[in-house]
């Protein structure tokens, strides 16, 4: 996982530099900025595998909060839902992960609200806090 997360904060630091054009001790403060993760590293670790499978729009690691685009299922095409993810303490535990999910159905050529299937937003919780404490447990085994 590691070569992933490289990945991310590579990517951030490029595109921080790329919009803001300073030099010398301010950018090296800018990229500083952009590696901090102001959330349980765990409970981030784990939402960004957990979503991995879906474009990402919004990556905040500061805010602690992953806003996934639309993601359609090729399997069910008239069909799509986006995630949300928001990280809200820096402790590893079951309430410092909030997850929102909104889903949509084709009808008529056009995409319809339509309601979450029961339990889902439950399940993705789950899977990050279970995923999280799989990581921490690595981690203290090192």
């Amino acid at each position: 996982m590691r070569p992933f997360a490289t990945a991310v904060l590579l990517a951030s630091a490029l595109a921080l530099a790329a919009c803001g054009g300073k030099k010398g001790p301010e950018a090296v403060t800018q990229q500083t900025a952009v590696t901090t993760i102001g959330v349980n590293s765990y409970l981030w670790r784990a939402s960004l595998e957990t979503l991995q499978f879906m474009p990402l729009s919004q990556v905040d690691s500061a805010g602690g909060v992953i806003v996934g685009e639309w993601y359609q299922n090729p399997n069910i095409p008239n069909e799509r839902v986006k995630v949300t993810v928001a990280i809200l303490d820096g402790a590893l535990r079951a309430d410092a992960v909030q997850v929102s999910a909104q889903r949509e159905v084709m009808q008529d050529g056009r995409w319809v609200a339509a309601p979450v299937r029961a339990g889902t937003v439950q399940k993705l919780e789950e899977i990050i806090l279970e995923r999280a404490r799989t990581l921490r447990q690595a981690s203290l085994a090192r």
